[in-house]
């Protein structure tokens, strides 16, 4: 127990944040992002001469279907992995729903988005002091949950019209394929600007972090990152090390 309690008390120290099994299916999911964004956008403006040798460079229409047929299903597969680990590491008792742990919405994070704004402008002297994951990560998150509901199963359905179509009451097919492609492409255009704008900024392009964040492959934080990061997250460390050392 001594080396452990060093670990955090020794800022130079680093901390596991995300296991293996995390850290593969952050590579999955945003592997397989990309495929989709690249396929996706050449397929979404395939009309559009400028963007022909785009397309071309997938193989053709054709080729860039099937790619990006196969990778929307990888993700759908990897998200649907994530949720079930999730729920294994919280009935084995791995994972434990803490106020101050966990990616869940709480009106804390309401109160953190108004003390952010005031710091920024100057009207009060500190940060609000963030769990494991602040409001922005939570938002990040809870993104791609939404995103796999709208994007995920019009694509779904789009990729495999047959069998979605079994599904669909007669007086909706005149309009509900239509609707299905509307919502496909505008919400992965959302999708990309979102993941662009936000995600890339707050994980990677920040002058903190820049030029990325190296926890989507080490798995580890500094003890000092934690320690300033994620302050509430530090505290519940230390006291469960100190339980353990008594």
């Amino acid at each position: 127990m001594k080396a452990q309690k060093n670990t955090l008390l020794d800022e130079t120290q680093e901390v596991e944040r995300f296991n293996i099994i995390f850290r593969i299916q952050h590579v999955i999911m945003f592997t397989t992002f990309l495929l989709l964004a690249f396929t996706g956008w050449g397929l979404k403006y395939a009309e559009i001469d400028v963007s022909s040798w785009w397309i071309r460079i997938w193989g053709g229409p054709k080729t860039a279907g099937i790619i990006h047929r196969v990778a929307g299903v990888t993700m759908i597969l990897d998200f649907i992995f994530h949720v079930v680990y999730i729920a294994y590491l919280l009935l084995t008792g791995k994972m434990k729903i803490r106020k101050e742990t966990t990616v869940i919405p709480l009106p804390k994070d309401v109160k953190d988005v108004i003390h952010n704004f005031l710091y920024f402008i100057g009207l009060v002297k500190t940060k609000p002091k963030f769990g494991r994951f602040t409001y922005a990560q939570k938002f990040d998150y809870w993104a791609v949950f939404w995103g796999m509901f709208i994007i995920g199963l019009s694509g779904l359905c789009l990729a495999f019209p047959i069998q979605a179509s079994y599904f669909v009451p007669e007086w909706a097919t005149g309009w509900f394929w239509q609707l299905l492609a509307i919502m496909h492409s505008d919400e992965a255009l959302l999708a990309i600007v979102f993941i662009l704008f936000w995600h890339f900024y707050n994980e990677h392009l920040k002058p903190e972090v820049f030029p990325m964040s190296w926890v989507w492959l080490t798995g580890k934080i500094s003890v000092k990152e934690l320690k300033h990061k994620h302050p509430l997250e530090y505290e519940v460390m230390l006291k469960e090390q100190s339980g353990k050392e008594s």
